[in-house]
């Protein structure tokens, strides 16, 4: 297992591995990359791939995971038990910072040739942290309804606005995303 903290070489390395990979994302579906493949693209020997990742899956779930640990922490720092701090935008300016931060990744993991599980992953930890603010004591009718719709309509902006050659900046996404909700 490798350490929490890597040394330059390491980072470079997983950098390096980490484009190339999103680069190949763009051509073939992940089942389709080989290890082989990526290192060379890399420029790395095969060994070198493996003192980081046991495989391409491995690869992909620790990117995964690195994203999935930045974009939770800033739903749980915006919104509280009770509900929203202020206003949407808060929540939705840092959740747009955060994707657009990793775009990249988030771009590969989604599109044609992405990780379907990403956008599953996505999706169900915005509707668990939703179940939490919108059960509060004052409670939502039919509450799953809600969620399917809002959380359908965030992931189905978001999606767009990653395929988006000249995207807006997370600030305005985060303006049209309130004044879509109508806050």
């Amino acid at each position: 297992m490798i350490p929490k903290t890597l040394d330059r070489r390491a980072r470079k390395t997983r950098a390096s591995l980490t484009h190339c990979l999103l680069q190949l994302m763009q051509e073939k579906d992940i089942k389709d990359i080989s290890v082989r493949e990526l290192s060379d693209l890399a420029d790395i020997n095969r060994g070198t791939f493996y003192l980081h990742y046991s495989d391409i899956y491995d690869m992909i779930n620790q990117l995964e995971d690195d994203f999935f640990a930045e974009f939770e922490a800033v739903i749980r720092a915006d919104l509280q038990q009770d509900g929203i701090t202020d206003t949407p935008y808060d929540v939705l300016y840092d959740v747009f910072s955060v994707i657009h931060k990793n775009r990249a990744l988030a771009k590969a993991l989604i599109g044609p040739h992405g990780d379907l599980s990403f956008v599953n992953r996505m999706k169900h930890m915005v509707e668990e942290r939703l179940k939490e603010v919108l059960s509060a004591p004052q409670g939502t009718e039919h509450l799953e309804y809600h969620l399917a719709f809002i959380i359908s309509g965030y992931v189905g902006v978001i999606e767009t606005w990653l395929r988006t050659d000249s995207p807006l900046s997370p600030k305005e996404m985060a303006a049209l995303c309130t004044s879509m909700s109508g806050r």
